[in-house]
């Protein structure tokens, strides 16, 4: 199943991708937005299996024409920096890179949906940068998970475009290199969210999934959700520690090599390209269009453009 919300002339509404179109289910109260559907669980799973079943061609949209927002905006997004090692090896890194989860937190905030513009802001940034990232959504509550029964409390996956400031997130002072991730991920519109969440049953195995990340239509990042370091499964277990983990929330697991920042020597940056892959010559700038793609759940593409007082 995917879930994705969409603008309707009456507001945003829920709705559900078949085929080539968008369903509207009707009006009933399990489907009011997308994290009281998520809560609802199997109920609510059937009752939209249902509607999508007896859709009436008015209650269908072409998906092509569809305006979709972000399918869900959740008010935690649990963020783990520096979990693919080709990602490490391309950059400068901290005495912890690669040893634990880097931890960072992202609001509701920073999400924009598909379509919508990242904002490149000179005040805040001149060295915007994008990385394409396969985002859990929370379906069942917990605290303490354990890894064997981490997929358990997932309700589906995402992309997630993790924008970052990097002149704001990278600092450096004799030799040593640490990270202000507060101010380098946290920003308006850091978060591109979507197209859709498509559910864990239809994801199967979350560890076998490609990813690419393209810009101006040239392809900087392509690799594989099984090159991380830590899996979706171990990524659940370590947030849990710190968080009873909640219907809604959402866990961000990190991206692979092929950053603007790879070849910032100023940062650190020491990455030679892969086969197949363009070498970014700078960071973003307006008029750039991104697009992050990962298999089974689409692509999710967002222009770039100057900040407008």
């Amino acid at each position: 199943m995917k879930l994705v919300r969409f603008q309707s002339a009456t507001g945003p509404r829920l709705g559900f991708i078949d085929g080539t179109s968008v369903v509207d289910p009707d009006n009933d109260p399990l489907f009011r937005d997308s994290l009281v559907f998520i809560q609802s669980g199997e109920r609510g799973r059937r009752a939209a299996e249902t509607a999508i079943r007896n859709a009436p061609a008015s209650a269908r949209q072409p998906l092509a024409s569809a305006r979709l927002l972000a399918p869900l905006v959740p008010s935690t997004i649990l963020c783990s920096g520096s979990n693919y090692t080709d990602h490490n090896a391309e950059k400068s890194n901290t005495p912890i890179s690669g040893k634990e989860p880097e931890f960072f937190v992202k609001t509701a905030d920073c999400v924009i949906g598909p379509g919508e513009a990242i904002i490149h802001d000179e005040r805040l940034s001149k060295k915007i940068d994008c990385e394409t990232e396969l985002a859990i959504v929370i379906g069942k509550p917990g605290r303490y998970i354990p890894e064997a029964k981490a997929l358990e409390h997932v309700f589906g996956y995402t992309i997630v475009n993790d924008v970052t400031a990097r002149d704001r997130q990278v600092r450096q002072k004799d030799g040593v290199t640490w990270y202000e991730l507060g101010r380098g991920k946290a920003f308006d519109t850091s978060a591109p969210l979507g197209p859709c969440i498509v559910t864990a049953d239809e994801i199967g195995d979350p560890q076998n999934l490609k990813l690419q990340t393209r810009i101006n239509g040239e392809t900087r990042q392509s690799s594989h959700t099984g090159r991380m370091i830590w899996s979706c499964a171990q990524l659940i277990h370590f947030f849990s520690t710190n968080f009873t983990l909640k219907p809604g929330m959402v866990i961000i697991t990190g991206t692979p090599s092929g950053t603007a920042w790879s070849v910032d020597k100023e940062l650190g940056g020491k990455w030679t390209p892969q086969p197949g892959l363009t070498a970014a010559t700078r960071y973003c700038l307006p008029g750039d269009v991104v697009e992050s793609e990962i298999e089974k759940i689409g692509v999710l593409r967002n222009p770039i453009a100057a900040y407008v007082a």
